[in-house]
């Protein structure tokens, strides 16, 4: 497993060794043992897998208690994958990171409890999925506008305008949104 460090030093990219041949290939996407030895000793209790159209955006969430890390990755299509400092006391609050994932380059992002998640399609079908820390507790949830100018994210929008849930159209600012200590 190689381990790429971002901006935000919690958050990571994770790149599998992918063993292949012309019948396919194989690669292991968790094991408790390598990702302990990377500093990811986690407990997951939940899977996800969403599907979505090209130029769905979904986020910036995150969960104010019962905060969930997250292991995202895709296996088909591709999204531009965001994650934010959200933690007041951290230097880096309201910075954040984008990486493409995609099913072609296999690589994984950690996202560590106490920062938003968020991510934009970039191709018809993509399915994402990811591995939680803690469980969905929609009463819980929160979302930072995908748009706001304090976080002031660069989304490869090629001029196309998103697609937004009813949630995500009306996500607080960062300013104003609850966030942790």
């Amino acid at each position: 497993m190689k381990v790429i460090d971002t901006a935000l030093p919690e958050v990571k990219i994770l790149e599998p060794r992918v063993f292949g041949d012309d019948r396919g290939f194989f690669l292991e996407t968790w094991n408790a043992q390598t990702f302990a030895g990377i500093g990811i000793d986690e407990t997951f209790v939940q899977d996800n897998h969403s599907r979505s159209a090209r130029g769905v955006l979904r986020g910036i969430h995150y969960q104010v208690e019962k905060p969930q890390g997250k292991l995202v990755r895709v296996t088909a299509g591709a999204v531009f994958d965001v994650a934010v400092d959200l933690r007041r006391s951290s230097p880096n609050f309201g910075k954040w990171i984008g990486v493409e994932l995609s099913a072609a380059n296999h690589r994984m992002l950690w996202v560590p409890a106490g920062f938003g998640h968020g991510f934009l399609t970039l191709a018809d079908g993509t399915d994402f999925m990811y591995k939680c820390t803690d469980f969905y507790a929609p009463a819980l949830e929160r979302c930072v506008a995908w748009d706001d100018p304090d976080v002031a994210i660069g989304w490869p929008l090629d001029g196309m305008t998103p697609a937004l849930s009813a949630k995500d159209a009306v996500g607080a600012s960062l300013a104003t949104a609850e966030g942790y200590a």
